[in-house]
């Protein structure tokens, strides 16, 4: 019994020579630490200033910040554990780190496919800061991208955060990506009108508005669309910049809408509604009497028997 309490106490005070040595060491890996972590921060302040003045990329240069940072911090850490001595110490850490990684990955699937997307999407993505873009039913101006969703604020004011698994999955519509877009709207004539007289008041309303493209790649046009019941339809369509996507969605359609209809009706074109037919029995025979309604200007109801 005597033995074995000379044992207990010769490895406590092994044990508390051991802790009294290693004190200066410890001290020291933790003022390395300290230091070294104020260090990592600026020299990953400093550099993510220079990639982002030299990248065009916005996205990527803060990626590449925030991964040199995580880099610093750990060869800080590795630094301050081999000045402590315990550099044995820190490659268990680490290999039991990536040991539960690989544990943690199985029972967080979600969390590691988006993370895995967030650096796929980082280094290849279909859009940039700004964008204008629609995921599933997501509409609005790519804010951020982070390692594990991607937000966007749509124009109604809502912040939406989508996992980036969605978006690496789903298609992508790209609004803003070459700065164009092209919009279309139908117009109808009157059947007693001249098609190409209209066609071509329309088009020189095209060519001539401020607010589309001109160039040889980007044509604005009018075309006869459809045969309908009551009109000729013609079809129009126009490319618009979309540097403020907003502004030009909302408001130039509409600009070129009004202008067309005024140069219509300025040219003496007839814009008819849909004719609506009413049939009405009755009298001896119940013989079915048709009446037609022409909504055009000067237009007179017809009977028919």
């Amino acid at each position: 019994m005597e033995t074995q309490v000379k044992d207990i106490s010769t490895v406590l005070n092994e044990f508390w020579n051991d802790l009294i040595e290693a004190i200066p060491g410890v001290i020291f890996a933790l003022v390395i630490f300290i230091i070294g972590l104020f260090i990592a921060r600026w020299l990953a302040k400093l550099a993510g200033r220079k990639i982002l003045s030299r990248m065009d990329d916005p996205l990527m240069g803060r990626f590449l910040t925030n991964a040199l940072r995580i880099l610093l911090v750990l060869g800080v850490l590795m630094l301050a554990l081999n000045a402590a001595g315990l550099g044995g110490i820190a490659a268990g850490i680490f290999g039991a780190a990536g040991v539960g990684a690989v544990v943690l990955g199985f029972a967080f699937q979600d969390i590691g496919e988006n993370f895995i997307a967030g650096i796929v999407l980082a280094f290849n993505r279909p859009f940039d800061v700004n964008d204008t873009i629609r995921v599933d039913n997501f509409f609005g101006k790519v804010k951020a991208l982070s390692l594990r969703y991607t937000h966007i604020k749509t124009f109604d004011g809502k912040d939406i955060y989508i996992p980036n698994a969605d978006v690496l999955k789903n298609p992508v519509q790209n609004y803003t990506a070459d700065g164009f877009i092209r919009y279309d709207f139908v117009v109808g004539i009157a059947y007693e009108d001249d098609i190409e007289g209209a066609k071509g008041v329309i088009q020189q309303v095209l060519d001539q508005h401020p607010n589309l493209v001109h160039d040889d790649e980007h044509e604005n046009f009018v075309v006869a669309d459809q045969l309908a019941a009551s009109t000729v339809n013609l079809k129009i369509f126009l490319w618009v910049d979309t540097k403020d996507f907003r502004a030009n969605a909302t408001q130039i359609r509409g600009l070129v809408m009004r202008d067309i209809k005024n140069a219509i009706d300025a040219n003496s074109y007839n814009m008819p509604a849909d004719i609506t037919e009413v049939k009405l029995y009755g009298g001896e025979r119940d013989i079915p009497i048709r009446i037609e309604f022409d909504n055009t200007p000067n237009s007179e109801a017809e009977n028919l028997p």
